[in-house]
């Protein structure tokens, strides 16, 4: 039989041997699947008047906490005698931080260093991979494959000398390489952090009262029952109250402004001379140490701002800087002149200067706004979060846990149940815990501080490598935010006692278990990898036994070759079906992959034996029909051969019945491995694989066609 050797067939004449020699390296380098792979598909060109909508629509999905951070910024402040030229040196603070961290930053930079219109850590990262070969043992699910370079959404292009150098050392350095994915990993972990402190925070900023009879213990459960029916709600998916957020998120920027406005002009106009950054001079070198701590509180100025590069997939860039640059911005700098004007004339109101600030006849209105305000903002970052988490999920770096799709036209909208138990747990324990805003807040500015500076280094690399800028604006970039960020982040380090270390317990939390996963599933993918089947050892093994009338699907996660499970299924069996396919589902850092990169099959020796890779990307639903996907294979597996009587066996085998099998392993660390690798092998490892999704969940095969082959890996 001649077959095409791209199509993982053989050479006709060219002898046994020659044979298994190309197809053993087609094994080895992606199985030779048939691919043609179109031109990098071209981001979608938004007119002006879609721009606008899109950017109007942000403002209640991605500016809800960044919108709401003038009610506690004031508040968190310790100051005591406060005069003018404090409060203009603090006003000032304020604007050139909005200015330089925000719009500087992230709207003119770092949203330029998007995965094909997706944002966040993981985007970055995948941003990365597709451009630097990672081959370290500890990355986060390398399955990168030869031609992987050519599909859509993976893009290449030269490089300047100086970044093919650092190219050249990222490659081949496997420390450089497990420190990127560590910060990776860190800045997850912070963002689900944040999920967490995000509501717990704007719990208590919208329920405060004037009443003396309620208490503060009052608060704290009314903001107890409003978390736990905030989360329950989110079963039903944010589509069914996203139509609600923008409206409210425009009250609330106009009020703020209208508000601002008559407290400038009511109290103090001169204040808008804060605009002017000399005042931050006058205001350190009047203060010092006292100015250097309130850096810890202005930097909740721009709590949030993380938000509009997480949520970029949701819109596009041009509507995320529209948004910032004509409303939020400018609303923000008006209310807190506004605030600031109102504390010149009562500096003894600064502890609950938002409130204070508002004029009596609309202090309910604005009370009821703020709340909602406050909803929205939780909303947001809840959402973000499971987000996140399925981004995780799909690189192989997060235990598995159930992804639910809530909108059919939106596939970023998911939500997870087992998440949202954590992150209410997580929510009420600090509500319960913190009965005073300011700890609160002191614990979530750490977890935004520590998200912008893994998110400045990682820009600071694509700028180096990706976009190939000239080293002097590298470092340009580079160096001011770091020394920014970092004095923030002493401010905020020296608050530690007083919530500061929440966000790294939380981290610490999170890093342990995403730290466990991913090292086990590194040991068990490099445990495959060398005990893997070879072609020839699979055709000998084929050759002596009973075949089966039907097909046979058995799913394996190992990309490249056949794993070791096989052929302890074979071993025990004693009997495989005439048509065994090979399917592996594999999830490649990109954002998605389109209908026709998605299938792809192979042969594998000469005993009716395929391999079917289905591929998809981190923002891709991975709901898999088993019966509709047998159909698909089939289809593909006919147009492989041009053989007759292949393609009759191929017909025959459907319709005598088909087999799924899934394959459990588990690990056990062998007797030489320290301490630490038994203890995370052995215990977190598989306490979190027991615990988690099983590894093919979004297969849906029939129950009574399916078979769960268990190995034990010493590894």
């Amino acid at each position: 039989m001649n077959s095409d050797p791209e199509n993982g067939g053989c050479k006709g004449g060219g002898g046994d041997i020659a044979r298994q020699i190309e197809v053993e390296a087609d094994i080895d380098t992606a199985m030779s699947f048939t691919k043609t792979y179109q031109t990098p598909q071209r981001e979608k060109v938004y007119s002006n008047w879609e721009s606008m909508v899109l950017a109007y629509q942000s403002l209640g999905v991605v500016y809800g906490d960044l919108g709401t951070s003038p009610v506690n910024v004031f508040s968190a402040t310790s100051f005591t005698n406060l005069s003018e030229d404090d409060l203009l040196g603090t006003l000032s603070l304020i604007i050139w931080t909005l200015t330089s961290l925000v719009l500087v930053k992230y709207v003119f930079i770092v949203l330029h260093a998007n995965d094909h219109g997706e944002g966040g850590t993981f985007a970055i990262y995948s941003y990365i991979c597709r451009h630097i070969h990672f081959n370290t043992k500890f990355t986060i699910h390398n399955t990168k494959l030869q031609p992987d370079s050519a599909m859509a959404y993976y893009t290449g292009g030269g490089h300047s000398p100086l970044s093919t150098r650092a190219k050249n050392f990222l490659e081949r350095s496997s420390s450089a390489q497990n420190f990127l994915t560590v910060i990776v990993l860190l800045g997850t972990c912070m963002v689900i952090g944040d999920g967490a402190l995000t509501p717990a925070t704007c719990a208590l900023q919208g329920i405060q009262s004037r009443s003396s009879k309620i208490t503060q213990d009052h608060v704290v459960w009314i903001s107890v029952v409003l978390l736990v029916a905030l989360f329950v709600f989110q079963r039903c998916g944010t589509s069914k109250v996203s139509f609600l957020f923008s409206p409210i998120m425009l009250i609330w920027f106009a009020t703020n402004v209208s508000i601002g406005v008559y407290n400038i002009f009511k109290y103090d106009p001169s204040i808008l001379k804060a605009v002017s950054p000399h005042y931050i001079v006058k205001f350190f070198m009047a203060n010092g140490k006292t100015a250097w701590d309130l850096l810890g509180a202005v930097f909740l100025s721009i709590t949030g701002a993380e938000a509009m590069f997480t949520d970029l997939g949701h819109f596009n860039k041009r509507a995320i800087q529209l948004g910032f640059s004509l409303v939020v911005y400018p609303s923000l700098i008006v209310t807190y002149a506004g605030e600031t004007a109102y504390l010149v004339k009562h500096p003894e109101n600064i502890t609950d200067a938002y409130y204070s600030s508002l004029p009596n006849p609309v202090y309910w209105p604005m009370f009821v706004i703020s709340t909602l305000a406050a909803v929205v903002a939780s909303q947001s970052m809840i959402s973000a979060c499971f987000s996140i988490v399925k981004q995780s999920l799909a690189l192989g770096c997060f235990p598995r846990v159930n992804i639910i799709h809530t909108s059919s036209n939106h596939q970023g909208q998911v939500y997870s149940p087992e998440i949202n138990t954590i992150l209410l747990i997580l929510t009420v324990a600090l509500v319960v815990g913190f009965k005073g805003g300011v700890e609160l807040a002191n614990a979530y500015g750490v977890v935004v501080i520590w998200v912008m500076m893994i998110t400045t280094f990682l820009t600071s690399l694509v700028m180096l490598v990706i976009w190939k800028t000239n080293v002097v604006a590298v470092l340009g970039f580079l160096v001011p935010y770091v020394l920014m960020e970092g004095a923030f982040m002493t401010s905020l380090l020296r608050k530690i006692p007083q919530g500061g270390w929440v966000p790294f317990a939380i981290s610490v939390l999170f890093m342990t278990v995403m730290m466990s996963w991913t090292y086990g599933r590194s040991k068990k993918t490099t445990y495959e990898a060398e005990n893997k089947m070879s072609v020839t050892e699979l055709d000998e093994a084929l050759s002596s036994i009973y075949r089966t009338p039907g097909v046979c699907l058995f799913f394996t996660d190992l990309v490249h070759g056949l794993p070791p499970i096989i052929r302890r299924y074979i071993h025990h069996m004693n009997s495989v079906r005439e048509i065994m396919v090979v399917v592996t589902i594999r999830t490649l850092p990109i954002k998605t992959v389109s209908a026709e990169e998605r299938l792809h099959v192979g042969k594998l020796g000469r005993n009716g034996v395929y391999q079917c890779l289905i591929q998809f990307g981190y923002k891709d639903a991975e709901d898999i029909d088993g019966a509709k996907y047998t159909d698909h294979i089939a289809a593909k597996l006919l147009e492989l051969t041009d053989d007759n009587s292949e393609k009759h066996k191929i017909r025959s085998s459907m319709q005598k019945g088909i087999e799924f099998v899934t394959g459990r392993t588990i690990l056990k660390a062998n007797k030489k491995s320290d301490m630490l690798s038994r203890f995370t092998i052995d215990y977190m490892y598989r306490f979190l694989q027991k615990n988690s999704m099983p590894a093919f969940s979004t297969v849906r095969t029939p129950s009574n066609a399916t078979l769960q082959v268990g190995m034990l890996y010493e590894i």
